[in-house]
């Protein structure tokens, strides 16, 4: 059955199965394109667990009669806080069949965040991923929360604290599943079953989740995500990713989170194969599963892209020397290339004559040509064995942040495709991607089905020409119901004919029907976040976004966090990559050959010489920074659990040097 993760999702869903508020279906129907296909959604113990889709729909059915024999209602809401696997799958599918609300958040958030995530959300009952990690957090949910029952998803209910037991009711996942299974099987045995239960089918406009945002800055809100709001994303996706029957996908998001979970649910809707990976085992599962599609954030692009970069670097000077020579003749064959195809982005609404757009057209075939035998070789050489380590056959989806557009052009360059994608919680969440036939790099692309996007001044509202920069507004059935308990927060968000402020800084590129750009037009570009902007003493606006990408280019800074507010000139706060560093002090003779560490100034100074290289064709120059030697991680809460730095945290934490920085 293609739609199993889907099922419950609404009795709306390509009508594969029926599913109601109170009691259990009466029947089932098949999905029209029902397909037989291997799910592979769990790995525990670095094992791929493998499940048929009969096995899982059948899981999902028990677990949802399950919580209703314990006493979940429509409308109630319930905590679900796990990580990757097939159960967290079924919890979810199984709470939105009951016609309950879930409140879904990650292990590794902090136990306040999660207190707060569960008692703002009225959430009456909590399902965690095993007890070592209730635990952690019992005492400070258990305490200040009031809790009907426990779901263990993983793990034996001995294994919890024994004082929590004794006050609230704990249930292992199979305990869920036996109850729900024989319910399920009374229910088909008896006659006249029908006549002790009221049936009510889930509505499209009923909310089916509460994803809180994990944003860089601010507190987390509730975002009221429907029925209807996921069916758009479900039914809109294959013009961006045409997935058959038979592609494996590849994905390490947490399962919770909105762009994964959108991602996932259409994934299952068409019958695909799924493999959860993480971090530390990325690599050898992509070269192991040489997956399809993955389905990831740029930061893990970055970091393949990294690696590359060692690997070349690390080889002997006549390879390193060849390596760079090709890529470099491969990034003029591509960027060329795009110009006869007309995929160069502009601003520019007038058109080029004919005759100036026939010599363009034809100056580009000719140099192509000429470097097309070079870049022939240099797939043959290089890219061949660089593909086959990265073992993305298809296409690498790119979302939940901006993917810099170094990285960009050096997929391109290598022959490796990477789409990316645009949206927010708040709009269930993909906007906008870019389609495997118009994959105009520095753009995320057209709008998706039935989805509307406009620019407007940040001031009048007034909507903007294609190519004028403003405040990307947009309008479809993926947009929220509101922000849950926060009436003017919505408001903000939310104008009363259904618009959604992004909070994104933007333009749409013009339609022109000749010339480099031609192909181009009804893109979106996105130039970063509105509130993200550093406004200077001097009254500049600086978007961190284009310095901190072109920093990034360079191998010794890791992280970097813009700043400067109110002050004469932006700053920056770095995590520099030591080794690298180290290596590149060595190279310039600043140490001798056998040196194990760098002094604090002399990093700094080299630092600078790297800012002045990147940054100098921005338009702002950073100017003191600030050196830190510990990385900015999830566990530490200065990264959301998409892998994008919080911004205000950072600021917070740093705040004394900050102060000092400047003085």
């Amino acid at each position: 059955m293609a739609c199993v993760s889907l099922a419950s999702s609404s009795s709306l869903i390509l009508s594969s199965l029926d599913y109601h508020r109170h009691g259990f279906r009466v029947f089932t129907r098949n999905c029209v394109d029902a397909v037989a296909t291997r799910i592979r959604i769990s790995r525990r113990n670095h094992r791929f667990r493998v499940f048929c889709e009969s096995k899982l729909e059948q899981e999902i059915l028990d677990f949802a009669e399950g919580l209703r024999v314990i006493g979940v209602k429509p409308e109630e809401k319930l905590s679900l806080f796990s990580d990757n696997s097939c159960r967290w799958l079924v919890a979810d599918q199984g709470m939105l069949a009951t016609g309950a609300i879930n409140v879904v958040r990650g292990s590794r958030s902090s136990s306040e965040e999660l207190l707060h995530i569960y008692n703002h959300s009225e959430s009456v009952a909590l399902a965690v991923e095993n007890p070592e990690f209730f635990n952690r957090i019992a005492e400070t949910l258990c305490s200040k929360a009031a809790m009907r029952f426990i779901i263990l998803l993983w793990g034996k209910k001995s294994s919890v604290a024994p004082d929590i037991v004794e006050e609230i009711p704990v249930f292992s996942y199979d305990e869920i599943i036996d109850l729900g299974r024989e319910s399920r099987k009374a229910f088909s045995d008896s006659n006249d079953a029908r006549k002790h239960y009221k049936y009510e089918t889930i509505g499209s406009d009923d909310i089916a989740t509460y994803v809180y945002t994990s944003g860089t800055t601010g507190n987390p809100k509730g975002v009221m995500l429907t029925h209807k709001n996921l069916l758009h994303q479900i039914r809109s996706l294959y013009d961006i990713v045409p997935a058959e029957n038979g592609d494996k996908f590849l994905s390490m998001l947490p399962p919770w989170h909105v762009y994964e979970r959108a991602c996932g649910y259409f994934i299952f809707s068409r019958g695909i194969e799924l493999m959860y990976t993480a971090v530390r085992n990325l690599k050898d599962d992509l070269q192991r599963y040489q997956p399809h599609y993955m389905i990831s954030v740029p930061l893990v692009y970055e970091t393949l892209y990294s690696g590359i970069q060692k690997q070349i670097f690390t080889s002997s000077a006549a390879r390193r020397v060849v390596a760079r020579a090709l890529i470099r003749i491969s990034f003029a064959y591509t960027a060329f290339k795009r110009i006869y195809e007309g995929f160069c982005l502009t601003r520019n609404q007038k058109e080029p004559s004919y005759l100036v757009a026939l010599i363009d057209w034809l100056w580009a075939r000719i140099i192509c040509a000429i470097l097309w035998p070079l870049h022939l070789l240099a797939e043959k050489l290089v890219y061949k064995k660089i593909q086959s380590a990265i073992g993305i056959s298809k296409a690498g989806v790119s979302g939940g942040g901006s993917l810099p557009m170094h990285i960009d052009l050096f997929y391109e360059a290598i022959g490796v495709k990477v789409q990316v994608g645009y949206g927010l919680t708040e709009s269930s969440p993909v906007i906008a991607a870019r389609r495997p036939t118009c994959n105009v790099l520095g753009s995320v692309g057209h709008p998706i089905k039935h989805t509307e996007i406009k620019i407007v001044d940040a001031e009048t509202n007034e909507v903007l020409p294609a190519g004028s920069k403003g405040i990307v507004k947009v309008r479809g059935s993926q947009v929220m119901k509101g922000y849950f308990k926060n009436p003017s927060a919505t408001k903000q968000a939310l104008d009363e004919d259904g618009w959604l402020n992004t909070g994104d800084i933007g333009w749409i590129a013009p339609h022109h029907s000749r010339g480099r750009s031609r192909r181009c037009g009804g893109v979106l570009v996105l130039e970063g976040r509105a509130k993200d902007t550093i406004v200077l003493s001097t009254g500049e606006n600086v978007e961190p976004l284009e310095l901190e990408e072109a920093a990034l280019r360079s191998s010794l800074i890791r992280q970097i966090v813009v700043i400067g507010q109110d002050q004469r000139r932006p700053g920056a706060i770095i995590v520099p990559d030591k080794e690298e560093v180290l290596m590149a002090a060595k190279r310039l003779s600043i140490v001798h050959a056998e040196a194990s560490e760098l002094s604090k100034e002399k990093t700094i100074s080299l630092l600078y010489g790297e800012l002045r290289k990147w940054t100098s064709k921005c338009s702002f120059q950073i100017g003191p920074i600030l050196v830190v030697d510990e990385p900015f991680t999830i566990d530490s809460g200065l990264m959301t659990p998409t892998m994008k730095i919080r911004r205000d945290r950072v600021a917070a934490q740093f705040k004394e040097e900050i102060e000092n920085l400047y003085k």
